[in-house]
């Protein structure tokens, strides 16, 4: 028989959450009356027409870099989203297990991407969401909150030239600048055997990265489980070696338990702002240049529209334009604007500006799927159904938050690993000639330094080539109680591109990421899945399984799994790498200061310029990411950047005490609004435990 131990809280989660800054509902107001979360959004259309700096793109990192560029009281900020605002959503968005059963792919706030149909994977076009609504993807993913390793990141600084402007330091600051960590109570971290360093996180910063309020005793089985199937348990994931495994924290804000993403960290809880503004409902379609100098061409104009239908209007640009719009929409700005590889540029029926053959190209993603088992025990999914727990803020808080990083070693022995580095160091020159979806040079050029990179460097460390997944959020067939292992991975040899293949910049881009046309990738693949299999095998985890469901056993030898790898397969919703940081060449589109080549002042900051996917869900690199393009940017034109690294003094008023969502400002005007909010009367719900003892 099994005992639920429930804390009963009687306030509904939209009580809550419009009672805090980051639930952007009408009610909230400061003593003049003025609403708190339209304050820097513009929903009358009206905005100047020249800025400082014109961001396009209002997602993870747009957002951002918006809210820091905006702290210089002298610099005017325009932010244009093609998406809606997301707040008729609100409640969907803050509530963090609407991820799971009433989440945003689907709806009109997903831009529904699909890639061209793949050959090598059953011949299936697949769908990638991404968010379109301000706060980007970081409104509607499942708010993993995890950090790439100190390898990783030093290997991509090292294809830069040994850059020291991306390497771990510079980004483990950015990442530290972006975000409040709050330990699990007591209770939750005795039931999930949660090890944590707070020396490693961030104090206060604007996103929250903490722990649902409510766990699960399966949960607590995991690292034991992943210990006795010869995966190492990771003590510190957040400090450079995120190796093994661990359980993850999540952007979840545990003072009222919502989701903590870019608009409600960097953007609602601001005061009023003169000098930023924020358009939704905005897409931009192309830059204008002045191209006096045909070899460094400087964007004078921004164009964007309301619609397909509607007219093209034109803001000014007097300093510089930031591309944010993510793996697929940045480059496709860029090849509407004429940047970008002539053949594309010239069949789509754009004129060439630059010729950057490097756009759109090395695309990676994380290629994954996962095993089902029936299990014994509850479930987020049987309780959410059921409604056992009343589905209270605490228990909507739940998300999936279980991982490991599994190496090479772990997954294929040190023999099955030196055999296939060896195959895949053979199977170079073929690759280079046969999986490169460019016939130039210097893309060639790039993608076998990547390739050699993720050969040489990541594949033999312990750097995880899978990541695995413990997911208590699945339903099973006939309302049957299972959980889910799933496994994904992290470093392909398979890379793709975006392309355009119309002038027109309402029609979506084509995505072919290439799924598995490496062999490699399969193997690797493969024998994450096997892992998984084991885990749910292995003990104190099988003591929660009855049965496999999910492939079944029908699925035995290795033709069998790559069979129905091929067939089932789907992406993590981690691409990146289309506008990639590399010399150019190596067929870079970025440098190292994130500035387009051929181009004066325009810059990219987002998920695309990573030159090597990394073993890690892209959200929180890419705050970090933003905090380090910010500090670039205010250098050039200020001499400074602001003071950074381990006390996040740049981070504002948050004081990690949970009483919002944080500002990220250092504006006095902006203490003076906290000090306003704090004596405001606001409710403040105390972190607490919902206990759930399943015997």
């Amino acid at each position: 028989m099994r005992s639920l131990s429930i804390l009963i809280l009687t306030a509904s989660l939209s009580e809550y959450a419009s009672a805090f800054t980051g639930g952007h509902r009408d009610i909230y107001h400061d003593h003049y009356g003025q609403d708190l979360r339209r304050r820097n959004i513009v929903y009358d259309g009206h905005i100047a027409d020249t800025y400082d700096f014109v961001i396009v793109g209002g997602g993870t990192a747009g957002l951002a870099i918006a809210s820091r560029l905006s702290e210089d009281s002298n610099t005017t900020v325009l932010v244009l989203e093609a998406g809606d605002t997301g707040d008729a959503a609100a409640d969907t968005i803050n509530t963090p297990v609407n991820a799971y059963y009433h989440g945003l792919p689907g709806s009109a706030y997903d831009w529904a991407y699909t890639t061209v149909t793949q050959p090598n994977a059953g011949n299936r076009s697949v769908y990638w969401p991404c968010g379109k609504l301000l706060g980007g993807s970081s409104a509607m993913n499942g708010m993993y909150h995890v950090r790439p390793s100190k390898l990783e990141v030093d290997a991509w600084s090292t294809l830069v030239n040994g850059t020291t402007k991306w390497n771990w330091d510079a980004l483990f600051a950015g990442m530290k600048d972006s975000e409040t960590f709050t330990p699990p109570t007591s209770d939750v971290q005795a039931i999930a055997k949660m090890e944590y360093n707070a020396a490693s996180r961030g104090t206060n910063g604007p996103i929250h990265a903490s722990y649902p309020g409510f766990e699960f005793s399966t949960l607590g089985s995991w690292t034991a489980t992943l210990a006795n199937a010869g995966v190492q348990v990771c003590q510190d994931a957040y400090g450079g070696d995120p190796f093994g495994a661990y359980i993850a924290t999540n952007s979840i804000n545990p003072a009222n338990w919502t989701r903590s993403y870019a608009r409600s960290g960097y953007i609602d809880p601001l005061p009023p702002r003169d000098n930023l503004a924020i358009l939704p409902n905005a897409t931009v379609t192309r830059l204008l240049f002045d191209n006096s100098n045909a070899n460094n061409l400087t964007a004078t104009g921004v164009e964007w529209a309301a619609s397909a239908d509607a007219p093209r209007q034109t803001i000014k640009v007097r300093k510089e334009v930031i591309l944010s719009s993510g793996a697929m929409g940045s480059p496709r700005v860029l090849m509407h604007s004429g940047v970008g590889p002539a053949d594309v540029l010239q069949a789509a029926g754009v004129d060439v500006q630059v010729n950057l053959p490097g756009v759109g190209q090395h695309l990676q993603d994380h290629l994954s799927s996962g095993l089902l088992f029936q299990t014994n025990t509850d479930t987020a999914a049987s309780l959410y159904a059921s409604n056992a727990t009343g589905n209270t803020p605490i228990f909507l808080s739940y998300v999936n938050s279980a991982v490991a990083y599994v190496n090479s070693t772990s997954l294929l022995g040190a023999d099955g690993a030196a055999s296939l580095k060896q195959q895949v160091s053979d199977a170079l020159s073929s690759s280079l000639s046969s999986l490169v979806p460019s016939s130039d040079d210097t893309v060639k050029a790039g993608y076998e330094a990547i390739y050699n990179t993720t050969l040489n460097t990541i594949f033999p460390s312990d750097v995880g080539q899978v990541e695995i997944l413990l997911q208590l959020t699945s339903s099973g067939p006939n309302g049957m109680n299972v959980l889910a292992i799933q496994a994904g991975l992290q470093h392909p040899y398979s890379h793709g591109r975006i392309y355009i293949t119309s002038s027109d910049p309402f029609v979506a881009p084509a995505i072919d990421p290439q799924y598995l046309s490496h062999a490699a990738d399969i193997v690797i693949l493969r024998e994450g899945l096997k892992l998984a299999r084991k885990l749910g095998a292995t003990a104190p985890l099988s003591a929660a399984v009855v049965g496999e469901v999910q492939p079944g056993t029908s699925v035995q030898s290795d033709a069998d799994w790559e069979a129905w790898i091929r067939g089932q397969a789907s992406t993590e919703f981690h691409p990146s790498s289309s506008c990639a940081m590399l010399p150019r060449e190596l067929g870079g589109v970025v440098d190292e200061d994130l500035k387009v080549y051929g181009l004066a002042n325009v810059r990219v900051a987002d998920a695309s310029v990573y030159p090597i996917s990394v073993s890690a869900h892209l959200q929180a690199p890419t705050y970090g990411l933003a905090e380090q393009a910010a500090k670039i940017i205010r250098a050039t034109y200020n001499g400074v950047g602001w003071p950074s690294s381990s006390g996040n003094s740049s981070s504002g008023s948050n004081n990690g005490s949970n009483n919002g969502n944080g500002n990220g400002s250092s504006d006095q005007t902006d203490k003076n609004s906290a000090s306003r909010l704090a004596s405001s009367g606001l409710l403040a719900l105390a972190a607490g435990a919902l206990l759930a003892a399943l015997l």
